[in-house]
Parts: structure tokens; sequence; C-alpha cells
């Protein structure tokens, strides 16, 4: 029987499986490659340059990636960063963890059965990486307006939004849950696509045009009452992202063994050592999305013997795109789908296994994969926040926003994963945020003149 540990909430849960130092740096480290200056410059001579390229269309930030592709091309790295920065400030993330697969690449029209799509995502790693390296700053702010706003959240739609309103002269106070700025980035994303201190270094490049302060461990709500961010600022920014972990509504979520992805994720982002982890044996994921493929990953490299990832319908219906579950399928992940999990088998409060039934079948075959860890990895609702006489409009628990991002409330804005029929990326996010703070921007000048 495998051995139990306690975690923070004083369940019992499956201690670590201890692996050599070097077996953590080795799985934990950079799953992929960066180009050098020579493989870069080959790789942006495979570009066709075209005239409303498709890839551009495809980018939520709309970098014109043909022109900065150009410049690598002519061994202007660094004109290529500003060009990546001045529409995405946090290009050098979105360059590691964006699903480029999905989206840029995906549209590059050499991406035929004959061929094979630009490296963009490595490419702009390249630029940034290279412009990071020798301290390169490509921006300055503008004379001060005198204007104040509050930014909820220092994730990625709220770094987004500060930078682009410090630019253009404004103050900007971010008043941020967590000891750490980054959101997603810093807590949420796999270990191995955001490996080492690289989140926290591209917050201090976002903080060094001025004008931005940050208050760490202050909850809106909790710590400072939403009336106060009101009454101090002009104008107000939500960028808080989603919070809860969704249940899977079977019995005994509650019992030991049994945690959510996102939970054990920024516990792993965090440690200081991986060993001291819980680790299972035989592993079930329940979910089919980027969270649930990232969990079932690292579950593996920490050193769980068996994962599963269970999905309740096809494989053509999975969030995670193609090649990322390619990428469990190669890590050792088994991925089960068209399976419904229908109960928790349980003894003496901790998890023994999951009963699932086969949801492509009719009539009510059901069958038993053994566990003694399972996480719950389906998606994540809009924490509650004590918005005192504050309401805003919101659809399927998220608020609802106009074209330039504006609430149903005046003078409040939202944006990011919090905001209705956003698509949980990160990039998507940044965008959001600076096209928020454009928004704010017109809002607060015109009223001025």
């Amino acid at each position: 029987m495998t051995a139990l540990t306690s975690n923070s909430a004083g369940q019992s849960v499956p201690a670590g499986h201890r692996l050599s130092e070097a077996d953590y740096q080795t799985n934990f480290s950079d799953i992929h490659t960066p180009l050098d200056a020579r493989s870069a410059v080959v790789e942006a001579d495979r570009c066709y340059y075209c005239y409303g390229a498709p890839c551009q269309t495809a980018c939520p930030t709309d970098i014109d990636v043909p022109s900065f592709i150009r410049m690598i091309s002519e061994k202007n790295e660094v004109g290529a960063a500003g060009k990546i920065l001045s529409e995405n400030i946090m290009g050098g993330t979105c360059a590691r963890a964006c699903p480029v697969e999905t989206l840029c690449e995906d549209a590059c029209v050499r991406n035929t059965e004959d061929d094979r799509p630009i490296q963009i995502g490595l490419l702009q790693r390249f630029a940034t990486d290279r412009a990071s390296e020798l301290g390169t700053k490509f921006f300055t702010r503008k004379a001060a307006t005198g204007y104040s706003v509050a930014v909820v959240g220092a994730g990625p739609a709220g770094l987004s939004c500060a930078h682009r309103l410090a630019t253009l002269g404004h103050d900007v106070v971010i008043y941020e849950a967590q000891k750490k700025s980054g959101g997603l980035n810093e807590y949420g994303l796999a270990a191995y696509k955001m490996a080492g201190d690289y989140a926290q270094r591209e917050v201090e490049n976002i903080l060094s045009i001025g004008g931005i302060s940050i208050k760490h461990g202050t909850k809106v709500g909790k710590d400072v009452s939403f009336a106060e961010l009101q009454t101090n600022h002009d104008a107000v920014f939500m960028g808080v992202g989603l919070g809860t972990s969704k249940d899977i509504q079977l019995d005994g979520e509650d019992a030991s063994g049994v945690l959510n992805a996102v939970d054990y994720i920024h516990q792993l982002r965090q440690a200081k050592d991986l060993g001291q982890l819980p680790v299972g044996q035989d592993v079930v994921v329940i979910g089919g999305g980027m969270t649930a493929i990232d969990i079932a990953i690292q579950i593996k490299r920490l050193g769980a013997a068996n994962v599963t990832m269970a999905y309740r319908r096809g494989k053509e219906h999975m969030n995670a795109s193609i090649e990322e579950q390619e990428f469990a399928l190669n890590e050792g992940v088994h991925i089960a789908h068209w399976a419904k999990p229908v109960s928790l088998q349980i003894e003496q409060g901790t998890i023994t296994g999951v009963e699932f039934k086969k949801a492509n079948v009719e009539g009510n075959e059901t069958y038993i994969t053994p566990t003694d860890m399972l996480f719950k990895a389906i998606g994540q609702s809009l924490t509650p926040i004590n918005m005192g006489t504050t309401e805003f409009v919101k659809t399927s628990g998220k608020y609802d926003v106009d074209n330039e991002l504006r609430t149903s409330q005046l003078g409040i804005w939202a944006g990011g994963d919090c905001v209705s029929g956003s698509d949980d990326l990160a990039v998507s996010a940044v965008q959001d945020g600076k096209l928020a703070a454009l928004s704010i921007h017109k809002t607060l000048t015109q009223s001025q003149a």
C-alpha cells in the first residue's frame, strides 16, 4: 500500500516517490530547445512574408508576424523583439506557452502535407530572449496625465493593461491576492514550459516602465473594498482570471487523495524541493483540456508509475490540441476516451478507484480504474468577490463586456478569463488587457478635454 503524508489542508495523500535531484532537473527542464542565431536565420528564410498573412490574422494579439520574421532573417533580432512586444508585452511567455499549433503555425501557408509550418513560436522566443539578454528597453512613459487606474489581478490581462496604461502616462496600482505577480504564468503553466524564473523576469521588465505599483497579498473585497477602488482611482480594470476549480459532482470528493489539478500545479511551481510533493502510484486525471494534460505529464515526470487521463467524449472533442495529446502519450500517459466518471471508490476515507461508464455505448456497462490519487481538471469558475453594492451583468458566471471590454458599470472594465466568451488563453488575456487600456485612456482623456 502506498505511504501517505499530509497536505496543507490536513488530508492524507500519497507520499512523494523520491527521484534523484538530477532526474527532477532533467524532467522539469525546458522542453523546447531554443534556436541559435544561425538556425533562427535559416528558419526565418523559409518564410514567404505573405501579404495579408494568415498567421498574423490568427494571432490574438495582432503581432505582425511576417515583419518580425523578416527582421530575424536580416539579423535584426532586437528590432524583431520590438515589433513583437509593441503588440504583446508578454511575447516571451507566449512564445513558450501559446498553443501555436492551433493558432499562427496552424494558419501558416507552408503547413501542408508536403511541408511544415514556420516555427513561429521558436522564432518569437529567439527574438524576445535576445532582447532580454541585451537589456534592451523599448518603451518610455508619456507625460503624466494625473489619472490613476486600479487593476485587480497581476496576471497576463492585468499586467498587459497596466503596462499599456503606464506608457500612456497614467499611474497604475495593481491589487494582487498572491505573493507574486504573473498569475497563470507564475502559478498555473507547466514547469517544463516556464522553466527557471522566466515569469518573474518578464514581470520585472514590464514594471521597468515606471508608474506601476503592486500591492501583493491584497484581496479586493476583503483587504480593500471595491468602493475604495472606485473612490481612490479614476477607473478600474478587472483581470482576476478564474480561481475556483469545478467539482465532478460525485460523492467522496473530499476524500484523501482527491485533489484539484490547478492547486497542485501551483504547489509544484513554487516548490523548493520537488521530492516533497505527494505523488501517487496509480493516478487518474479527470478532464480533457490543457490543465489535464499538464498535470498528467507532470505527475508522470514526478515519478507516478501509471497515469490515466479520462475524458467523457472522443479525441476530437478534447480542448487540448492533438499535438498536446500526442505529447502526453509519448510521456507514457494513457488517455481513456468516452470515460464518464459515475462514482468514486472510497475505503477508510481514501480514494482507491474510480468507476467509469462507457459514454459511447448503450446500456450501463461500467469498469473501475484503481487509483490512489485523483486529479480534478474539468475547468474553473470565477471566484466570488465581495463588491458591495456594485453589480455586473454576468453570463455563465463571468463578466459581460462590450467590444471595448467595458462592463455594465460605468468606469469599470474587465478582461481575460473572467469575461464571458473568453478562450482561457494567456495570449487572449494579454490582448484584452491591451484593448481595455486603450479604451480606458480614451475615456479618461476625452473627459479631460
